[in-house]
């Protein structure tokens, strides 16, 4: 039974296609920006990125996170050797803001306000589409977690597969013509008979 695809040298999960999933902020309250035992995964651009727009956020920011990221660095390397955003306190990211209950990103929210031109972490971005780097390909897979579970739910209920839904994730992490390639792909999956391409 196949699992997995290939794509321009990138190895994709079929449950990128076949998972149904719609952010449910509601419910999961962004839970994904607080919990987990390590920040948001950075490239290493972005690592230059976040110290170049940390005067230009600083006002997004709360004092928390503020406090976090003066001491450690706009971004750490964790256990994994790996470069992340900072946490508070073991938990949250350090660039994480609450309104109405629900965590929002502040760079997001300084991108928003027409401030800075990087939206957030590609990561984060993506999510729950995780990518491992390998030597000689890339893994692009689904990051199974119960805190996503009404977006499960209510991906179902919308009938938007998970490729849909990080659609503009997909186009700038690898741009047009991949992205189509995978919307190909997954119409002659999930539709062999209607696709006529």
């Amino acid at each position: 039974m196949q699992t997995m695809f290939e794509i321009d040298n990138k190895i994709v999960s079929l449950d990128i296609i076949q998972q149904k999933f719609t952010c449910d902020f509601e419910k999961c309250k962004g839970y994904c920006c607080v919990y987990g035992e390590s920040g948001a995964p950075l490239e290493e651009k972005e690592v230059k990125i976040l110290k170049q727009i940390f005067p230009k956020i600083k006002e997004f920011l709360r004092p928390e996170g503020m406090d976090v990221i003066e001491k450690q660095g706009t971004s750490i390397v964790d256990k994994d050797k790996d470069k992340v955003t900072p946490l508070i306190g073991k938990k949250e990211c350090a660039y994480a803001i609450f309104e109405n209950g629900v965590a929002r990103c502040s760079i997001e929210k300084a991108y928003e306000a027409g401030i800075i031109s990087f939206r957030k972490p590609i990561s984060c971005h993506l999510y729950p589409v995780r990518i491992k780097k390998y030597d000689k390909f890339e893994a692009i897979n689904y990051d199974r977690w119960h805190v996503c579970d009404p977006a499960k739910e209510c991906g179902e209920d919308l009938n938007i597969p998970l490729y849909i839904f990080v659609r503009d994730a997909l186009i700038r992490k690898y741009g047009e013509e991949f992205t189509e390639k995978l919307e190909k792909i997954a119409q002659e999956i999930t539709n062999p008979e209607g696709y006529n391409q």
